[in-house]
């Protein structure tokens, strides 16, 4: 892939964004990518052990709830929110189906129609890499002093009246338990 081919994620207002918001994103990006390499790349060996290509592993995040949609999707419905074509997809979610991680199920609203939903070994590979990600959260957040945390849980609090910031929030934290 080259960096042309890549789509970019126009704004609110699809203008060029502002000296001051490239720099906030170089900043967050910053973060990230520590964060990304942080777990010594723990999250990346399990996925390449999973055998999943990045559209299956996408779909498969988006089946176990760590997106906006409920767990039952139709094929053609994940090709959009990814982007994606529909036949790729459909060879996206067969590859889950063969590895037993999602299933195809019919609607009970119409029996024409099949919807993809995660099976329990889906459920569980889900789980490891939420699991893994929060493990190298949390041994970054342990480098922290007390007010270098304060500062960042101040910053990110003031991010949690947004309704999607806050849903992956409480979805994260519900299965700590």
């Amino acid at each position: 892939m080259q960096a042309s081919d890549v789509q970019t994620v126009a704004g609110p207002n699809e203008t060029e964004a502002t000296l001051e918001e490239r720099e906030t994103a170089a900043r967050i990006a910053a973060l990230l990518r520590h964060l990304f390499l942080y777990d010594r790349g723990n999250q990346l060996r399990v996925l390449e052990d999973s055998g999943l290509s990045m559209t299956q592993c996408k779909a498969l995040l988006e089946l176990g709830g760590l997106g906006q949609g409920t767990g039952r999707w139709q094929v053609s419905d994940l090709a959009a929110v990814f982007g994606v074509s529909v036949p790729s997809m459909s060879r996206a979610v067969d590859c889950l189906v063969k590895k037993g991680l999602a299933t195809r199920v019919e609607d009970p609203d119409d029996r024409r129609v099949r919807r993809v939903e995660i099976t329990a070994g889906g459920k569980d590979l889900v789980e490891t890499l939420v699991a893994i990600r929060r493990s190298g959260m949390e041994a970054f957040a342990s480098t922290l002093s007390a007010a270098q945390r304060r500062k960042l849980d101040a910053a990110i609090d003031s991010l949690m009246d947004r309704e999607d910031i806050a849903q992956t929030f409480e979805h994260l934290k519900g299965s700590e338990a």
